[in-house]
C-alpha cells in the first residue's frame, strides 16, 4: 500500500510532471527548430499561393463553424445547471406552494435532485472553462504570434516569430493571435469532464480522456491544414488547458479525491452524502387540513 508521500508523488509526477516533460518536449522539438514550417510546407501550394485544404468552404464550416458546438454546448450545460442546482432546496422548503406541485406534475424532481446533487461539479467545469479559456487568451495576447498564412511565409504580410521572443508578462505584445490554438484548446477544455469522472473514480475514466485528446488533436489538425496554426500550437494549447484544468480541480476536489483507485468506482457518478426522499405532490386531503 502506497504511503501518503508516495501517493502524492506518483499523483504529481503523472498530472505535472508529464505535462511539464512534454511542454519542454515540444518547445526543443518544434520552437527551437523548422519542424512547424517544414510540415505546413508540405501542405501549402507554393504556384497558387495558397492552403489548398484551406480553400474549401465546407471544411471550413463542419470542422470550424460546427465543430464549436461541442465544447460550447458543454459549457453552456454546466452554467445551466450550477443556477438549476440552487432550485430544488429552495423548493423543498415550500412543499405545499403551487411552484413545488408544478415541478412534481412535470417531473422535475428527479433532474432538479440532479443538478442539485452535483452543484459542485457543474461549477467546476464552469470554472475550469473559464481559467483554461482565459489562460489561453491571455498566451495569446502577451505573445503577439501570427498565424502562417499572415505571415511572409506563406503569403502574408507579417513576420514569423516563435512566441518565446515576443513574450510580455504585463502587457500586450502585438496585434497577432495564434498561439497557443484556440480551436484545438477548445476541445481540450473539455478535459474538465475528465477529472470530474477521476472523483468519482469513474471506470471509463482512462478512455474519457483518450476521447477528448484525440478530439483535441483532430480539432488543432485541421486548422493546421487550412494554414491558421502550426502544428506545435495544438500541443501548446492541451498542455495550457490541462495545468489549467488540474489546478481547479485541486481546488474543488483535492488530491485525495482525484486520486481514488478507479477499481473502487461507484456504480453512478453521485453524491457521498445520501440522497433524501422524494417528496410527494400534495393530496387534495393534506391540502384541506390546517
Amino acid at each position: 500500500m502506497m504511503t501518503t508521500n508516495s501517493a502524492r508523488l506518483r499523483f504529481y509526477g503523472i498530472n505535472l510532471g508529464v505535462p511539464v516533460f512534454l511542454a519542454l518536449l515540444v518547445f526543443v522539438t518544434f520552437d527551437l527548430t523548422t519542424v512547424d514550417r517544414q510540415l505546413s510546407d508540405m501542405l501549402f501550394d507554393s504556384a497558387a499561393g495558397v492552403f489548398p485544404i484551406g480553400q474549401i468552404h465546407l471544411f471550413e464550416t463542419i470542422t470550424h463553424k460546427w465543430a464549436r458546438i461541442i465544447p460550447n454546448l458543454t459549457g453552456e450545460l454546466a452554467i445551466i445547471g450550477a443556477i438549476v442546482s440552487f432550485v430544488w432546496p429552495l423548493l423543498e422548503k415550500r412543499r405545499d406552494s403551487a411552484l413545488t406541485r408544478l415541478a412534481l406534475r412535470a417531473r422535475l424532481e428527479t433532474p432538479l435532485r440532479f443538478a442539485r446533487r452535483h452543484r459542485l461539479d457543474f461549477f467546476f467545469v464552469t470554472v475550469a472553462f473559464a481559467l483554461s479559456t482565459g489562460m489561453i487568451h491571455y498566451l495569446k495576447s502577451h505573445t503577439s504570434v501570427y498565424c502562417p498564412v499572415e505571415t511572409t511565409l506563406y503569403g502574408g504580410t507579417q513576420a514569423h516569430v516563435e512566441w518565446f521572443r515576443n513574450f510580455n508578462l504585463l502587457h500586450e505584445a502585438g496585434a497577432g493571435r495564434c498561439w497557443p490554438g484556440g480551436h484545438a484548446s477548445s476541445a481540450f477544455s473539455l478535459l474538465a469532464l475528465y477529472f470530474v469522472a477521476r472523483r468519482y473514480a469513474w471506470r471509463h475514466s482512462n478512455l474519457l480522456l483518450a476521447g477528448i485528446l484525440l478530439l483535441g488533436m483532430i480539432y488543432g489538425t485541421t486548422r493546421v491544414l487550412q494554414g491558421w496554426h502550426f502544428m506545435s500550437h495544438t500541443f501548446w494549447a492541451g498542455i495550457v488547458v490541462w495545468l489549467s484544468s488540474l489546478l481547479v480541480a485541486l481546488c474543488f476536489y483535492g488530491r485525495a479525491r482525484l486520486q481514488q483507485p478507479i477499481r473502487k468506482a461507484s456504480r453512478s457518478l453521485g453524491s457521498d452524502r445520501p440522497v433524501a426522499a422524494p417528496l410527494k405532490a400534495p393530496t387534495a386531503v393534506s391540502r384541506s387540513v390546517g
